[in-house]
This record gives C-alpha cells, structure tokens and sequence, in this order.
C-alpha cells in the first residue's frame, strides 16, 4: 500500500471539480465524491461490554447492533456489516497505521481492526430523484418504509458491488464503491440520473 501522501482518489481521473462549475438548476439528482479521511474495519464481539465501551470512547457513537443500520455523529460514524462487523468511518485522517492506534486503546479486549481507507472510493448522490436513480440497479427495497436515515446495506449497483448508507430524508445517500469500479460507478449513476437532471458538486 502507497504512503498516505501519496495516495490519490479513485475518481481523481474524472475532473469532477470541473464538472462542478456548471451545476444545473432544479436538478433531480446531485452527484459528488465524499471526502472520507479514515476508514476501519471494526471486528468484535457485540456482547463484550468491554468491546463496546472501547469503541463509544474512540468514536463517541455506540456500536449499532441492529442489522443493517449506521450509527452517525458530527465528524464519524459506524455502519453495521456483520454481526460482528462494522465499518467506522472517520472525517479527519489519524495518519499511518490508525488501526494500530486503535488497537493500542482497545487494550486486551478482543477485537481485529483492519485500515481500508484506501481501498473505496464514496459517492455522494442526493435530490429528489436519487432513490429513482438507485432503484434502476438495485434490487433493494428503497421505499421509506423499508430503507431510511441510517439504513445501510451491501448489494449490488449494475455491475458491482456497493455498501450503501441513506443519511437523511431528502433523500441523500452515501455508495462505498470498491475503488477498482468506482469510474464505472460514477459513470452508471451520471447515466442513470440523466432522465432527471444531473448537477456535479465538487468534492465534499
């Protein structure tokens, strides 16, 4: 893996940043890259206080136990991916090795943390067409009653395969692509949104 200066975003190749400088107005569907610092998968037992306790003081957010729900604060948040299994996401970058600083604070407590900040790209996709835009590639339920803030879930979008986090109502959404797809991703949802007006925000 590349030094952390060194790195560069999967969607670098797209100039989205210049894409942005004319939004559309009264678009349907707004697509940008999320700017996510840090990314760790969290592995430990649910049941373990200890496990528990170790992850609100690092993060500040409970561990969500529910299947396929996220728990979001200010800057973080955790996304729920086994029963044993979570995703933290982190807005600041904690600089090399984050997970060995983890796992130094989690002590004793039994627990696997892997760094995979590097091996995603996010997408951000919000308006008021977007859950249409989604439903065109996915066979997840969408409808409100069965997927709203704080669903998360792993599926598929057209060809590969996505974590998906609903941040709010509006609705807004955040696509986890595994960086060797995320041109194609990006590609897909600008075609897919098409039919309702796309705008590009920059980065965000």
């Amino acid at each position: 893996m590349p030094e952390r200066y060194q790195w560069q975003s999967a969607l670098a190749t797209i100039g989205i940043e210049g894409r942005a400088l004319a939004p559309q107005e009264n678009a349907g569907a707004v697509l940008c890259e999320r700017q996510v610092g840090t990314q760790l998968v969290i592995r430990g037992d649910a049941s373990d206080a200890e496990f528990n306790a170790g992850v609100l003081e690092l993060l500040g957010l409970k561990l969500p136990v529910t299947p396929k729900t996220a728990h979001r604060g200010a800057t973080s948040a955790l996304l729920w991916l086994g029963p044993d299994e979570w995703l933290a996401v982190m807005a600041t970058e904690y600089g090399d090795k984050p997970e060995a600083r983890f796992s130094e604070s989690l002590g004793s407590v039994r627990h696997a943390v892997a760094d995979v900040s590097h091996s995603r790209a996010v997408i951000g996709l919000e308006g008021a067409r977007a859950r249409d835009v989604l439903m065109k590639g996915t066979s997840v339920d969408l409808h409100p009653r069965q997927f709203g803030p704080d669903s998360c879930i792993q599926a598929h979008l057209g060809r590969c395969h996505m974590l998906l986090h609903q941040l709010d109502d509006g609705p807004a959404y955040d696509i986890y692509i595994h960086r060797s797809f995320a041109v194609y991703a990006w590609n897909w949802l600008s075609d897919a949104a098409r039919e309702y007006g796309l705008s590009v925000r920059g980065s965000k």
